[in-house]
């Protein structure tokens, strides 16, 4: 019988105070009935300010995909489903290797229950969809200090909104919209979607066309596009 493991030294506990949850606790604690309504939303965020390895994060995601096949008829209508279940999650942690795990679980667990559609629709990998999923999933998942509201090197931890638009055409877009973690804190959110910097991303995928890993200030705004060409990264200048 394989047991979880709980600690990865003593020192980390010492130095970070780090333990893992183990599986039937976070599931015990994500099956409250305060949160079944949000797990039950592809659109209702979650962030994880002590992320770990993402204990928490994958089964929450294991949950909004499993509502993402129920939703779907079509592998269209699955691919653009699961995306908006990825684009609601956010998680933060402090180590950088687990922060680099955390990354890999998420796109894994992404990347497991989009092979089984496949498979059930007989249909074939989108370049699109799997690029797509690679820069939320980036931008989603932050390395730095939570309380003290910055990434590792000092600076602002930044996050993207992924607001969901009206359907036109029966096309799924959405608007991405850059804020500070501090600016979320306080209720600072501008409401002209102007964007003043690019944020730097943990780029753990070589063919990853995400970022432009610039921190000028830069005045330009995200084009609306369908969830699955978020990986272009469309803007236009103010």
């Amino acid at each position: 019988m394989n047991k979880e493991r709980l600690i990865k030294s003593s020192l980390r506990v010492k130095e970070h105070g780090e333990v893992f949850t183990p599986t039937k606790i976070v599931k015990l604690m994500l099956n409250q009935k305060e949160l079944q309504e949000d797990l039950h939303s592809l659109t209702s965020t979650f962030l994880e300010p002590a992320a770990g390895e993402g204990a928490f994060l994958t089964e929450i995601l294991r949950r909004k995909l499993k509502l993402a096949v129920r939703m779907s008829s079509t592998l269209f209508e699955f691919e653009e489903n699961s995306l908006i279940a990825l684009s609601s999650l956010y998680g933060i942690e402090l180590l950088e290797d687990n922060v680099e795990i955390l990354v890999l679980n998420m796109f894994g667990e992404f990347y497991r229950v989009y092979q089984k559609e496949l498979v059930h629709y007989q249909g074939k990998a989108s370049e699109r969809v799997l690029e797509s999923a690679k820069l939320i999933v980036n931008l989603n998942i932050a390395q730095g200090d939570a309380l003290k509201r910055t990434r590792s090197d000092g600076k602002p931890i930044v996050f993207s909104e992924w607001q969901l638009l009206p359907e036109a055409h029966d096309i799924k877009r959405v608007q991405r919209t850059e804020y500070t973690l501090d600016a979320i804190a306080k209720g600072e959110q501008s409401s002209d979607g102007i964007q003043r910097h690019f944020s730097e991303q943990l780029d753990l995928f070589p063919d990853d066309v995400s970022g432009s890993n610039q921190d000028e200030l830069l005045k330009y705004k995200f084009v609306p596009v369908n969830i699955k060409d978020v990986y272009k990264q469309k803007t236009e200048p103010i």
